[in-house]
């Protein structure tokens, strides 16, 4: 990702942060980032692309800081709570952005599918590994392995694990949404999670 790309990122990140979805006008990103506003919509044609770029360089900072530090735990149900635990706690501290990027991915934009996947790839990789015991492999460093990797299905439904993984990320998702809409708060969703992975773990060892 290129110099400019990354000011622009991080200028909607802000914006978004400070005052909500609204406030990601790409004229404004464009001025406060210091690039043209043609520079934006080559990269970004819609705000929502942009912050779920934001949310995917999130994403991949969260498996960089697990990649070197694996989390710990005496089963795989602790080690999974722990992180939907943390990866909740970080997303929702900064509520505004939150409810931003929650809104992004949830939108029906043309340009944001392969953007999309490639976040819930990432969330799944981290929520094997945490099924697994073992430090995540590091973040895609380049665009191009990024580009092959979205050619690759999500999760592969025939690794136990990996299935578990992806429905977990998807209960999270929803729950997100829903406190995203009022209906719960941080707690709730860390404990419907939770509850969600000891039933689907129960259901592995029995299988």
């Amino acid at each position: 990702m290129d110099e400019r790309t990354r000011r622009i990122i991080k200028t909607a990140i802000r914006l978004a942060e400070r005052d909500g979805f609204s406030a990601v006008r790409l004229r404004d990103v464009a001025a406060q980032a210091k690039v043209a506003l043609g520079t934006v919509y080559r990269r970004f044609p819609t705000k929502e692309s942009i912050l779920v770029a934001a949310l995917a360089e999130e994403s991949k900072q969260l498996q960089g800081v697990l990649a070197g530090s694996p989390l710990r735990g005496d089963s795989p149900l602790e080690r999974v709570s722990s992180f939907f635990a943390l990866a909740t706690r970080g997303l929702l501290s900064k509520p505004h952005l939150a409810r931003a990027l929650l809104r992004s991915v949830a939108s029906a934009e043309p340009g944001v599918t392969a953007r999309v996947a490639g976040f819930h790839r990432v969330i799944n990789t981290l929520v094997t590994s945490a099924l697994r015991g073992e430090a995540p492999p590091p973040p895609t460093e380049t665009e191009e392995e990024a580009a092959e990797l979205a050619e690759s299905p999500i999760v592969d439904l025939n690794d136990p694990e990996g299935a578990v993984g992806f429905m977990l990320q998807q209960i999270w998702f929803a729950a997100l949404v829903g406190w995203a809409s009022g209906l719960h708060d941080e707690m709730r969703i860390v404990e419907y999670v939770g509850t969600a992975a000891e039933l689907m773990l129960k259901g592995l060892e029995a299988a």
